[in-house]
């Protein structure tokens, strides 16, 4: 799995993961909010599939 993740993507979806699994837990939103799980673990990882399925990459490591 080479990363396909960088930089403000990745920070970006860990907030918005960590605040959608927040809200769900508090009760703020109902459980369609742990769906934050996904952009959390991605951004945490480093590695998107559906970005390796479109050719995307906002990871500015190994590009030339």
């Amino acid at each position: 799995m080479t990363k396909n993740v960088g930089g403000i993507d990745r920070i970006l979806r860990i907030v918005v993961g960590a605040a959608l699994i927040v809200a769900a837990a508090t009760g703020t939103v109902g459980l369609w909010g742990y769906i934050g799980v996904l952009p959390l673990l991605t951004g945490l990882v480093g590695w998107c599939p559906p970005y390796a399925l479109l050719g995307f990459n906002t990871c500015s490591v190994g590009k030339k």
